[in-house]
């Protein structure tokens, strides 16, 4: 059921009207400067994200320090993004570009669909917008929040920028109709599964791995496509590279063998999260169920 939280809720009322009212670069900007508000609040999870961050990345803490302290700006601003897509949606191509886009266009086509397996690194949200505003059906999973009309709030958002919203991960019965419309639906591989994944490599450390993306192309032979959207040096526009779709190994098709098409996919992803660090959210507990053991020996 779900639960109100009259606080939040008008503190993000608030923050989308004062980010709207802003020119967007000021918007941004403040966004970041509110990230770094929230880390200077946040001492223990900030902590906990530098050793993180100095352990699976073998940095310094100062090094990783600097990471995990750029993190939190980078999620300011995309908040501040996010709250603003009414106003961006027609704007958004003047923000991304994109590599790889007719990999996409070909499973949309072809009438296979594909999955979008991203990770929440640079701006997903302006992606999935810049996707919508070729013309590309694209859906994407919905969060359930405590507060259902943070739930809603967040679908709207998606709406506005031109993306459907699907329902939640665990909808499969929705996910296997839009992929047999030969639809797109962009799907983050980089949350603690918990007891529904599997045990494989994840910026090099074992972590529990959603199992979706591989499962339903052995089910539907769609196409399993990595892409990630990542925040250029002028700090308001993005740069989103497509990779072609996953292949098996040894001639099988993608999915077949759960254990390797999950380990290559995580290997796309973590190499491009090596490449922006800063822009990844190392104060998730990426690996937590590995670690407090709720997996045996054998990965299971």
């Amino acid at each position: 059921m779900s639960q109100r939280q009259p606080l939040i809720w008008h503190s993000l009322n608030a923050f989308r009207k004062l980010v709207c009212a802003l020119p967007h670069e000021k918007a941004v900007a403040l966004g970041g400067a509110l990230g770094s508000f929230v880390a200077s609040l946040s001492r223990r999870k900030v902590s906990e994200a530098r050793e993180r961050c100095a352990r699976v990345l073998g940095v310094s803490n100062e090094r990783a320090g600097e990471i995990v302290l750029g993190a939190y700006r980078h999620f300011g601003r995309a908040a501040a993004e996010f709250a603003r897509m009414p106003l961006m949606a027609d704007k958004i191509d003047s923000l991304v570009s994109f590599t790889g886009v007719e990999y996409l266009v070909e499973a949309v086509r072809s009438g296979r669909g594909a999955l979008l397996a991203t990770a929440h690194i640079g701006n997903w949200e302006y992606a999935a917008a810049w996707l919508a505003h070729q013309g590309l059906p694209v859906n994407s999973l919905g969060t359930e929040q405590r507060d259902e009309r943070i739930t809603e709030l967040i679908s709207s958002l998606r709406r506005a920028g031109g993306t459907k919203a699907l329902g939640k991960a665990s909808d499969l019965k929705s996910m296997i109709k839009a992929l047999q419309r030969g639809e797109i639906i962009a799907v983050p591989v980089d949350q603690d599964a918990k007891e529904a994944g599997v045990v494989s490599p994840f910026l090099g450390f074992p972590a529990s791995t959603p199992l979706g993306p591989v499962k339903l192309a052995a089910r539907l032979g769609c196409d399993v496509i990595p892409g990630i959207c990542t925040r250029n040096a002028d700090g308001i526009t993005f740069e989103t590279k497509i990779f072609p779709p996953m292949k098996g190994r040894n001639g099988k098709p993608f999915g077949k063998d759960i254990q390797s098409s999950t380990d290559d996919l995580n290997a796309v992803i973590s190499a491009e999260i090596r490449r922006r660090p800063e822009q990844w959210m190392w104060m998730y507990p990426r690996w937590e169920s590995v670690e407090r053991g709720i997996f045996n020996a054998g990965g299971n």
